[in-house]
């Protein structure tokens, strides 16, 4: 059921952790996987690992994303490209970091939906599409105004998307990851005061691997969940279920 017999399936963000492990395990299904990111040389390792195909654009840029996906023979597509912005309250707000978090984690991911989904339907065969939200869309979370307001308008691209989509047999869903914790997040969520306070709120009371996040991911794009469209997946430890 999880097979995926040599299905074309689009993964931005690539580069990240996440986005590599979503690109090994679809992969390791069968999936022909299209690989992107930013920088070519960034895809590199991966590219030569999994036998993935590279492929660069913007997300901020509407021509790019034209003309990097309207080539392509697509069954399935994963939005993982993402940007975190900045710890603030909302009265110390940086609007020009609000605008470049929407521009990427929202607008981004709408206009690969938006390029991708002709040639999803033109083929007929039906698809799947998967957004990595944030459980910063579920819950208020301290600091989070740009990066939580960025993934529930994500969230709501993926109802209205799978609302519109289903009559070609495409659906649409989203995951809503709590934090794993990498380099670029142990920064703040590392933080003693920080993580510790966090984690006693978690019903399992530990951060997530990015195995952990990728396997619901495939779990989505695949048969088996043939009948899920249009739910936001949280994949937090039981934090939004408080």
């Amino acid at each position: 059921m999880t097979d995926f017999d040599g299905r074309t399936i689009l993964v931005t963000g690539a580069s990240g952790g996440i986005g590599g492990a979503i690109v090994r395990q679809l992969t390791a299904a069968g999936a022909k996987v299209i690989a992107s990111a930013r920088n070519l040389d960034s895809l590199t390792a991966l590219c030569e690992e999994t036998g993935a195909q590279p492929l660069t654009f913007d997300l901020t840029s509407e021509q790019s994303i034209k003309d990097a996906v309207e080539g392509l023979d697509l069954w399935g597509v994963v939005n993982c490209g993402g940007y975190g912005g900045e710890i603030a309250t909302p009265q110390d707000t940086d609007i020009d970091v609000f605008d470049k978090v929407i521009s990427i984690n929202a607008r981004g991911a709408l206009l690969v939906i938006k390029h991708a989904v002709p040639s999803m339907i033109r083929q007929g065969n039906g698809g799947a599409i998967v957004n990595v939200s944030s459980q910063a869309s579920l819950v208020a979370l301290t600091g989070h105004i740009s990066y939580g307001s960025s993934k529930a308008a994500l969230d709501n691209i993926t109802r209205v998307s799978a609302l519109e989509l289903g009559t070609h047999n495409i659906r649409v869903n989203s995951v809503n990851p709590t934090v794993v914790m990498t380099p670029m997040s142990a920064w703040y969520w590392g933080r003693p005061d920080i993580e510790g306070p966090f984690l006693e709120q978690m019903p399992l009371g530990r951060w997530a691997t990015v195995e952990e996040i990728a396997a619901p991911v495939v779990f989505l794009l695949s048969d088996a969940a043939s009948m899920i469209t249009g739910v936001s997946l949280p994949i937090d430890g039981g934090y939004s279920s408080r």
